[in-house]
């Protein structure tokens, strides 16, 4: 079986983690894939930084930082320091010196003409993942927020103002003239499953679904799509996602999010969604609109509880297809 997942950051890797770990106690083969989101990658001292990917990446090899939730373990800023001193990277956006060698192994890379999807696998060919990355695309998207003070890079509005510059929109530097990148439509032509992680919905799912095609691939995927929510009972479980929702008019509920993504009867991505216990409320309203929804215990606190978020989130998705 294939198990495709889309996503990016901290709370799409917690949740791979759940689905390898899943995959390897039952002692089956199933294949991994993760459509990364690109929208937060952007240009630091000349480097292409991937924040989302780089998550993933160090998550599945087992080097992250697990207190902060994101870099390299037992990391150094030297560099970092020093490149600030010289004024060609901001002080609020530290780059670990281990992390800095990948960044400096990827631009080089990209500058030699190599593709980002090719960066990926040569990235993710150094450590034993149980998963295979892919790009949502191989061009340049960045992510841009509007505010009252001017457009800023997401980073900068997420890392140095921590979201608290009011939002009026988000939206993605050349997103026109973007495309899927080939990983990206081959793994979803070949899925069995389609899971949408517990990442932000607007800049981390969101980026994806704006890839021009990317929408119709999901329409056009023979597999069952099931979302696993990011926002438990009227909270996000991470991050500053309820800043993001509120931007785009969208109410900070498991409900809510789910209505946001669509049923794909009506033209949506989902065709099922896990809400925590404490959303079971959405259980039924979500069925009326054509999502089949289902209420489990959603927290990736560890190894077993992140594990059985992947099992439930795969019955749904079974259960759905069977029902096809």
């Amino acid at each position: 079986m294939r198990i495709v997942v889309i996503g990016g950051g901290v709370g799409c890797a917690r949740f791979v983690r759940g689905v390898r770990e899943h995959v390897r106690r039952s002692g089956s083969s199933d294949a991994i894939d993760v459509v990364v989101n690109t929208g937060d990658d952007w240009w630091v001292s000349g480097l292409r930084i991937s924040p989302d990917h780089d998550s993933l990446l160090y998550a599945l090899a087992g080097v992250n930082d697990a207190e902060r939730g994101w870099g390299r373990a037992d990391e150094t800023e030297r560099v970092s320091s020093e490149l600030a001193a010289w004024g060609t990277a901001p002080d609020w956006f530290a780059l670990g010196d281990l992390d800095l060698g990948t960044h400096i192994a990827r631009t080089a890379w990209l500058r030699d003409g190599v593709s980002l999807s090719e960066v990926y696998r040569r990235l993710g060919a150094r450590w034993p993942l149980g998963a295979t990355l892919h790009p949502a695309t191989d061009q340049e998207i960045d992510t841009i927020v509007e505010t009252s003070e001017g457009s800023l890079h997401f980073q900068e509005w997420w890392v140095r103002h921590r979201a608290a510059l009011p939002a009026r929109g988000f939206a993605q530097r050349r997103i026109a003239e973007a495309r899927p990148s080939e990983g990206a439509l081959r793994v979803l032509s070949e899925a069995d499953v389609i899971l949408l992680a517990p990442s932000n919905p607007v800049v981390s799912i969101g980026p994806v679904l704006a890839v021009p095609g990317m929408r119709e691939a999901l329409g056009r995927a023979a597999a069952p799509v099931v979302g696993v929510s990011g926002v438990i009972d009227g909270g996000v479980v991470r991050g500053m996602a309820d800043a993001c929702l509120a931007a785009i008019g969208v109410e900070t509920s498991a409900r809510a999010v789910a209505e946001h993504y669509g049923s794909r009867d009506a033209g949506g991505v989902l065709d099922g969604w896990l809400v925590d216990e404490a959303d079971r409320d959405a259980v039924a309203p979500l069925a009326a609109r054509g999502i089949a929804a289902r209420a489990v215990p959603l927290w990736l606190r560890d190894a077993d509880s992140s594990a059985q978020v992947a099992h439930d989130a795969l019955a749904l998705a079974r259960d759905i297809g069977e029902r096809r």
